[in-house]
């Protein structure tokens, strides 16, 4: 009973027998009223038909004695009729009855008036002198006597008797319509409804089997694809996009895991190696400080110096990086030329690139717009791509720094370097946190993260990062600012 289509097919037959009863309901009631409608219409003009036999008043009172004989003789024809004389107030003043148990003194004179008025042609219920609070079908006509009102003459058309039998024979009718035609419509219909549903909700049973086996760990499990627009449908392909998107998050995160080994391995190797040397050269300078010469403690004190700059620098990218991807590193948004950005930037690594032979040339428009930038996290951008147009280019390289305006009134910036370029298959993950490009090429030194720093520093600007790469002879980075 947990499953849904049992729930399903249980709220379906509940559904069933209420509309199974209120059919019974409606239609016992709709025949009760035919039937009586039938009556009133049939014996409408009984009333009529008795005052021309004979006139129930005599010199202004009750004939007692003819209307006795009338009345006895109608009701010998048809036992279902009660005859009440009423005069004009509606006060029954005589009557026939055939148990004389009589309750009310008097009857409503609006429904008797609207019947004569209409001439019986409409249906309309009286009040039932036996039963007060009750209505029935009946026959009613005005009696006068010298243009004067009388009375009227009032004749229900169900008896006790009859309705004692009308009772009895609709108990049947309920009875043989149960029985005969509404049990059996249920029961085929139910069936029918099982069939239907079981049909109806196969699409849903396999979306629940499917996403078991993907509970239970089959990651691959699916629901078969459907081009139909039902909710089910929808339901299905929205299940197999979010099962392909989980995937895919695990496949990222098995990723990003394996990157995050890669880096405590890089970080813990940066962090060993200058603190092995500066470690070394430092019992070094304490066991032999004596016995050295100066130009050989000026060595000493360089290198302990150099490998401390790379802890520095390796601690604030960490840092920088962390402030940036969690929203919290602060932006000064301020006016500023970057032509002269660049300018210092490419005097910084004119020294380091002229120890590899490389040459720093730079197209820079004249008129540069003012841009609308952080100038020292643009800076850091500048730097960090420099920095590493340096470290790939080879030694003889070339590296070109480029910035034009754009149409939309910003500055576009580009800087190139010659070398062997980048594979296709990696462009998209170079902007990766951790991630390197020929990590075991000599001379080439760094964690990863300066990319990663440039990334977000733009996109913070709203800017984006571009790469080009011919995978053989150039590698150009490239972005926007806007003013």
């Amino acid at each position: 009973m947990k499953s849904l289509y049992w729930r399903i097919s249980l709220s379906f037959f509940v559904v069933l027998l209420i509309v199974g009863f209120s059919y019974i309901f409606i239609t016992a009631t709709t025949a009760q009223r035919y039937f009586q409608e039938t009556t009133q219409r049939l014996n409408a003009s009984v009333a009529d038909y008795l005052i021309k036999e004979v006139n129930p008043f005599q010199d202004g009172k009750v004939n007692e004695e003819a209307l006795g004989i009338i009345m006895h003789s109608m009701m010998a024809v048809n036992p279902g009729i009660e005859v009440y004389l009423l005069d004009p107030d509606g006060e029954i003043i005589s009557f026939v009855v055939l148990d004389q148990k009589v309750k009310l003194k008097r009857v409503e004179l609006e429904p008797i008036q609207k019947f004569i008025s209409e001439g019986g042609n409409n249906f309309i219920l009286g009040d039932d002198p036996r039963n007060p609070g009750q209505e029935s079908v009946f026959s009613a006509t005005s009696v006068f006597e010298d243009n004067q009102l009388l009375g009227y003459v009032y004749i229900t058309l169900a008896s006790e008797k009859y309705e004692t039998i009308a009772s009895s024979l609709l108990g049947s009718f309920w009875m043989q319509l149960t029985f005969n035609s509404i049990l059996i419509t249920l029961v085929v219909a139910f069936l029918i409804g099982l069939v239907l549903i079981s049909w109806l909700t196969r699409h849903l049973r396999e979306i629940v089997r499917t996403v078991e086996k993907f509970k239970d760990g089959d990651l691959k499990a699916r629901v078969s694809e459907s081009n139909s627009k039902s909710e089910l449908a929808v339901l299905g392909n929205t299940f197999n996009h979010m099962a392909d998107t989980i995937l895919n998050n695990i496949e990222e995160l098995k990723k990003v895991d394996s990157l995050r080994r890669e880096l405590i391995a890089n970080v813990s190797h940066d962090l060993r190696n200058p603190l092995a040397i500066i470690n070394g050269y430092i019992e070094t300078l304490q066991i032999k400080g004596e016995n050295l010469s100066k130009e050989e403690k000026e060595k000493y004190l360089k290198i302990i110096s150099d490998s401390t700059d790379r802890l520095t620098k390796l601690v604030a990218d960490l840092f920088d990086l962390s402030k940036l991807e969690s929203g919290q590193m602060h932006v000064k948004l301020e006016r500023l030329k970057v032509q002269e950005l660049l300018f210092d930037s490419a005097l910084k690594y004119e020294l380091l690139a002229q120890t590899k032979g490389i040459e720093i040339k730079s197209q820079i428009c004249q008129n540069l717009p003012i841009v609308k930038a952080d100038l020292s996290l643009i800076d850091r951008v500048i730097q960090n791509l420099l920095d590493n147009a340096v470290k790939y280019t080879p030694n003889q390289g070339e590296i070109l720094i480029d910035a034009c305006e754009v149409p939309n009134g910003g500055v576009c910036i580009k800087i190139r370097n010659s070398g062997n370029g980048i594979p296709q298959g990696e462009l998209q993950s170079l902007f990766d946190r951790y991630y390197m490009i020929d990590k075991n090429q000599q001379g080439v030194q760094g964690s990863g993260l300066g990319l990663a720093i440039v990334k977000h520093i733009l996109e913070i600007h709203g800017s984006e990062i571009k790469i080009h790469s011919d995978s053989k002879s150039f590698t150009e980075f490239e972005f926007e600012l806007a003013n």
